[in-house]
This record gives structure tokens, C-alpha cells and sequence, in this order.
């Protein structure tokens, strides 16, 4: 039996996360602002880790970085996902969570914790070829 349209090999339907209120309000609002109205929010986490890691601050970014991944994970468990099987960058809303993956990986390696990198980087291509691609992982 082959796996359905959209699953991965293993037949693992993909995971696709509900619309992110945060989404609209970063496009008008400063990234702390919003993380105190939507502190459970990957994307603005990602977008705050991003930030440090552009200023070189990568002690704070592995901190936004960490908190936007956890805050990614309870989202994904709660739509479904078992700690496997696709979470698709072309669907808008994954995309928090995947950048705090990739920023998470990055931060690590900026502060020498290879193994958290490594583990990162792993779960990212796991997760979507498309996402590591595209954030150069």
C-alpha cells in the first residue's frame, strides 16, 4: 500500500498548523509587542531570534529561538503530531515553527552547542526538505 497524497513514506499525513494571529500583527507592530500579546506564537519567537542573531546576539537568540521551538511543539502535538511525519513550509502557518528550528540550529552553532545544531538541523529536513532549503539548513 502506498502512502496517501501528501504523506511522507512512512504514510504519515502531514501536519498543517491553524492560522497565526501573530502573523498580522508583526506586519504592523513591533516583534516584542507582539510576543506579549501572543506569547504562544513560534513565528514572532523566530522573528525576535532572528533579529539577535542578525546583531550578533546569540545567547538571546538561542533563547527566543528555544522558546518559539516549545512553543512550536505544543502547537504541532496539539493539531496532531506524534513527533514525526511532514509539517509543509508552503502552508503559511508552519512556517514559525520552522524558522525557530533553523534559528534555534543556527544559535547553537554560534555558541558551540554542536550537538543541539545537529539534532536541530535534523529535525528540520525531517520535518520539510522545502523549509531547509529555503532557510539554507
Amino acid at each position: 500500500m502506498s502512502p496517501g497524497p501528501g504523506s511522507d513514506l512512512l504514510g504519515i499525513p502531514p501536519t498543517r498548523l491553524p492560522e497565526d494571529p501573530a502573523a498580522a500583527a508583526l506586519a504592523e507592530q513591533d516583534p516584542r509587542t507582539v510576543a506579549t500579546a501572543y506569547p504562544a506564537s513560534s513565528l514572532v519567537w523566530a522573528v525576535l531570534a532572528e533579529q539577535a542573531l542578525a546583531t550578533e546576539d546569540p545567547v538571546t537568540s538561542y533563547a527566543f529561538a528555544r522558546t518559539g521551538y516549545h512553543r512550536g511543539l505544543d502547537s504541532l502535538r496539539r493539531a496532531g503530531w506524534r513527533g514525526q511525519g511532514p509539517v509543509p513550509w508552503e502552508h503559511g502557518p508552519n512556517q514559525g515553527f520552522l524558522r525557530a528550528l533553523a534559528a534555534l540550529a543556527r544559535a547553537a552553532d554560534a555558541i558551540g552547542e554542536e550537538e543541539e545544531r545537529a539534532r536541530c538541523t535534523e529535525l528540520l529536513r525531517a520535518s520539510s526538505t522545502e523549509a531547509a532549503r529555503e532557510l539554507g539548513l
